[in-house]
């Protein structure tokens, strides 16, 4: 006989054993205790997080013979029958695949008869949100005059889709993710008694992958055991999990607070000619910048890193902005790797966008250095000339409707991407808006016919004109904004100075 896997062998058997639950298993306990079980309880969370195994032991508790002051006894007949899967007063529904109105026509028939051989009779409804409507209000009819002899325990992921009918006549529990602490105390004490040798550097990496999911950590702790046997070392879980370890995550986020453009497109370009999952490595590289935000708004008590580490972060965090990195964490977190296939840009096309800002930043003039108000009209080695006409500012100041107005444009829904911070409106000639662009490739996207159609339509819709798209080329920010435009407006530079 084949042995049960690890999430069944070592699923919890009392309150006591739920890991990270504690808000919900004392309250029972106290409940039990005095007496004032509830006729139906709710229980709602991520999965593998002990919802299913608290009702079975629930189911236990009710109907255990030993007395054990609220907690199972495990050892009577009764608690024995459940723990195995064959008391007959205890049944389990899943109701992703029983969710019609015939099965709970069956259940309300079969709640009438006393139980046979227990105190009550326990339902637990896994995924009661799956059940149609004509079942959930045939349910409800059960719930508001139960049977004295019978317990529901009704369970699932997603409460917001259990109508609020059912809801009220529940006690409900909102069972959390199971903290990272919790998860390795657990796993240690399980490979302790299946006689696994582990680093707990690797059993922290198991649990952050399970991100809250008990099953889910165990189920990898299987998996290893399975392909490597009892001795499992850090880069093998690594390996398992996918994970690169590429020291090239943290470069990148170098490059992007140094605004070293070149550099790190270079480096995303290296990372897909090795043949790394673009997906792990930008995960990676998120979790680092997530880092890097965490101690630049002094909270890096919460990030588990050695001294070292955290060190060399302390260094680079207090060279970018709050809203630089809040902002490249939410870029990168939003990537979509697989929008173009296996294909960089999508990573390229955020780093961008990040590294602008921290180029633009270092270029910008502090309070004293900025020129007076009226210098701005005749840039120095600019011959005079009047400024911009109304209409261009007015465009460049609503600029950023634009971008957000053909969000969710193009073939992957991600034409906003070439025009943020890729981009500035320098004139308007005519019926035609010039656009510049610091980087050849936005540039070549935008002309595209399918993609520039796309632009003026949207360019027209904001600003309620027809205009025309016309692109160039002005190369990375440098000259600044008025300099460009009297340039694009035929102004002549007669001085540079060196």
């Amino acid at each position: 006989m084949t042995s049960p896997v690890f999430y069944r062998k070592w699923r919890p058997q009392t309150f006591a054993q739920v890991v990270g639950q504690e808000h919900v298993t004392r309250t029972l306990l106290n409940a039990l205790k005095a007496g004032r079980v509830a006729h139906a309880y709710l229980f709602c969370g991520p999965r593998g997080t002990g919802k299913t195994s608290t009702g079975r032991i629930l189911a236990k508790a009710v109907n255990c013979l030993g007395g054990g002051d609220g907690e199972p006894c495990n050892a009577c007949p009764l608690c024995e029958a459940i723990t195995a899967g064959h008391a007959m007063d205890v049944m389990e529904i899943d109701a992703a695949s029983n969710r019609g109105i015939d099965e709970i026509r069956e259940l309300r028939e079969r709640v009438k008869f006393a139980p046979n051989m227990a105190r009550y009779k326990v339902y637990i409804i896994d995924e009661v949100h799956m059940l149609t409507e004509p079942a959930a209000n045939a349910l409800l009819k059960t719930l508001e005059e139960p049977p004295p002899h019978v317990l529901f325990v009704l369970a699932t992921t997603e409460p917001h889709k259990v109508p609020p009918t059912i809801l009220s006549r529940c006690q409900r529990f909102d069972f959390r993710r199971i903290s990272l602490q919790d998860m390795v105390s657990r796993l240690m004490g399980i490979c302790e008694k299946e006689g696994i040798e582990i680093e707990p550097t690797a059993l922290k990496l198991i649990a952050r992958s399970a991100t809250g999911s008990m099953r889910d950590a165990e189920n990898l702790l299987e998996q290893l055991v399975a392909y490597y046997g009892n001795k499992i070392e850090l880069h093998q879980v690594q390996a398992l999990l996918g994970i690169t370890g590429d020291v090239r995550a943290r470069e990148l986020a170098r490059y992007m607070v140094a605004g070293d453009i070149a550099a790190g497109l270079a480096t995303i370009n290296q990372v897909n000619h090795d043949g790394l999952d673009l997906r792990q490595f930008n995960r990676e590289l998120v979790e680092y910048l997530r880092g890097l935000l965490l101690i630049r708004a002094g909270s890096e008590e919460a990030l588990d890193l050695d001294a070292d580490t955290l060190a060399e972060m302390r260094g680079l965090a207090q060279k970018a902005s709050m809203d630089q990195l809040s902002k490249a964490v939410k870029l990168f977190r939003e990537v979509d790797v697989d929008f173009d296939g296996f294909s960089p840009i999508p990573l390229e096309l955020a780093f961008v966008e990040c590294a602008s800002t921290a180029e633009e930043a270092a270029t910008m003039p502090t309070k004293e250095e900025a020129p007076p108000a009226p210098q701005a009209a005749e840039a120095k080695g600019v011959e005079k000339m009047p400024p911009p006409p109304p209409e261009i500012e007015h465009l460049r100041s609503r600029w950023r409707d634009v971008v957000e107005a053909v969000k969710g444009l193009g073939s992957k829904g991600q034409l906003d991407a070439y025009l943020r911070s890729a981009c500035e409106p320098l004139a308007v000639e005519g019926d035609t808006l010039v656009l510049g662009f610091y980087y050849a490739f936005h540039k070549e996207k935008i002309e595209d016919p399918k993609y520039r159609h796309m632009v003026e339509a949207k360019v027209s819709e904001v600003f309620a004109t027809p205009y025309k798209i016309r692109c160039t080329l002005i190369g990375p920010k440098g000259k600044g904004h008025l300099v460009e435009a009297a340039l694009q407006m035929g102004a002549r530079i007669v001085e540079e100075e060196e």
